[in-house]
C-alpha cells in the first residue's frame, strides 16, 4: 500500500473542478449533454464522482467551458490520474474502491463506533467472527477473502506517514464476546498495544456517560491535507454506506464528534479500562 494522492481523492478533486467550471461557463447539465451529444446522467455522474472520466471526455467538457492551454493539460492529467487502479482493486469482489480510496489518502480520520471495534483495530480473528456473524451465508472462501482484505487495509495505520487516527468507543464494544473470550482478549489487549502508536488515540465512552450523540450510529470524518479536497463524513451501515459532503453535514458530525470526545473517559483512564475489560476475558 503507497500513500499519497490517490485515485479516489483526484477523481474527486477533478468532478469539483469540472463543475465549478461548467458554472463559471453559465452552462447547465442538460445544455453540455446536448451540445457533447451524450446523457444528461452521465455529466451529473461526473460531476459528483460517481463514475471516473475519461481524458478525451475531460478535454472535451473543457474545450466547452473555454478553458485551454496550461489549465486544461493540467485537468486532462489529473484525469489519467484519476483512472489508476488503488492496491483496493485486487479485492474488488470486497470493496466498491470510493471508501478505501479516500481513506487512504486521508491525513485524519475521526472514528465512532457503539457496537464493535473499529476495522481498522480489528484483529484478525475479531475479524473473521465479525463478518462470519454479519454475512452468515458467505462461503468460506468469501469470508476469508474478506478478512485478508481488511488486513490489508490496516497497513495503513503502519505507513510511514498514517493519518492521525483517533476512535471512540462506547463502553458496550469491550463487553460485547465476540468470537468468544480468547477472542476478545486479544483484541482488548491489541487496542492497548496499537494506542501506543503516536498516532493513534483511543477513548471510551463509559455507561455512566447515559445518552450521547454517537447513539445515532457508527460513523467516520475523513480529512485530507489539501484545502481543495474538503472532509467527507461515512455513515456506516451492514450493507452500504452514505457520504456526506455538504458542508452542514460535516460541521454537524464534527461536532457530533466533539461532545463524544468529551463525554469519554480520557485516552490513559480509557486503556485502563480496556486493560482491565481484557484481563476479564482471561479469567473466563
Amino acid at each position: 500500500m503507497t500513500r499519497g494522492h490517490g485515485p479516489t481523492v483526484r477523481r474527486r478533486r477533478l468532478a469539483s473542478e469540472l463543475r465549478r467550471l461548467r458554472e463559471a461557463a453559465e452552462l447547465t447539465i442538460d445544455e453540455v449533454s446536448e451540445k457533447l451529444e451524450c446523457s444528461a446522467s452521465k455529466i451529473s455522474r461526473i460531476e459528483t464522482g460517481h463514475v471516473g472520466v475519461t481524458p478525451r471526455d475531460a478535454r472535451d467538457m473543457l474545450e466547452l467551458y473555454g478553458v485551454r492551454g496550461d489549465e486544461q493539460d493540467a485537468l486532462v492529467q489529473l484525469a489519467r490520474e484519476a483512472r489508476k487502479r488503488g492496491w483496493w482493486h485486487a479485492y474488488n469482489e470486497v470493496f466498491t474502491g470510493t471508501f478505501v480510496g479516500l481513506e487512504a489518502d486521508a491525513s485524519s480520520l475521526r472514528a465512532f463506533q457503539a457496537l464493535l471495534v473499529p476495522g481498522l483495530l480489528q484483529t484478525r480473528h475479531y475479524a473473521h467472527a465479525v463478518i462470519r456473524a454479519m454475512r452468515p451465508d458467505a462461503s468460506d472462501t468469501e469470508l476469508d477473502r474478506r478478512v485478508e482484505a481488511r488486513m490489508e487495509r490496516q497497513q495503513l495505520l503502519r505507513d510511514p506517514h498514517p493519518p492521525e487516527y483517533w476512535a471512540v468507543i462506547d463502553e458496550a464494544v469491550l463487553h460485547r464476546a465476540v468470537g468468544g473470550a480468547g477472542v476478545m482478549a486479544d483484541q482488548l489487549a491489541h487496542l492497548v498495544r496499537i494506542a501506543q502508536l503516536r498516532h493513534v488515540t483511543i477513548q471510551v465512552v463509559p455507561f455512566g456517560a447515559g445518552a450521547h450523540p454517537g447513539m445515532e450510529g457508527p460513523f467516520l470524518i475523513l480529512g485530507f491535507p489539501e484545502q481543495a479536497d474538503s472532509d467527507v463524513v461515512y455513515v456506516d451501515s451492514t450493507m452500504s454506506g452514505l457520504y456526506l459532503e455538504v458542508e452542514s453535514d460535516v460541521r454537524r458530525y464534527a461536532l457530533m464528534f466533539d461532545h463524544l470526545r468529551a463525554a469519554a473517559l480520557p485516552p490513559e483512564d480509557s486503556l485502563r479500562v480496556i486493560a482491565e475489560a481484557a484481563r476479564g476475558f482471561q479469567t473466563e
